[in-house]
């Protein structure tokens, strides 16, 4: 049985290394991860990952701008300069351009307040 879960653990393991390395790969020169939250998905109707996948979205704050992914697909990238953020208790609303490029309800208390301080710090609106 031990031998098994050691298994299991390293395949794990494995598997989130090489997610955190294909993220990595859009980050600039001295850009720096501040946080990664996770972010419920936008409707009940999506069966919830298994353990070892992870969360399925995922929004990842840079001292450059904002990213959502769904796993390890990024979904899109913007730079803070270019967005305006607004708070509605967990709710986090992200508009880019004059358009919104999505609502998120973050699952970690205070992420939302964390994200605004950070953008704020960096540039966004």
């Amino acid at each position: 049985m031990g031998v098994v879960t050691a298994g299991l653990a390293g395949w794990t393991g494995v598997q989130i290394g090489r997610r955190r390395g294909i993220r990595d790969e859009v980050l600039e020169p001295g850009e720096q991860v501040v946080g990664t939250f996770t972010v419920r998905p936008p409707t009940t109707e999506h069966t919830p990952p298994a353990a070892h996948e992870g969360p399925q979205y995922q929004l990842r704050v840079t001292s450059r701008g904002v990213e959502m992914r769904e796993r390890s697909v990024l979904l899109w990238r913007h730079p803070w300069t270019k967005l305006r953020l607004l708070a509605d208790g967990p709710r986090l609303r992200i508009h880019h351009q004059g358009r919104e490029a999505g609502t998120m309800l973050l699952e970690r208390p205070g992420a939302v307040g964390k994200i605004l301080l950070t953008a704020k710090a960096h540039g966004a609106a």
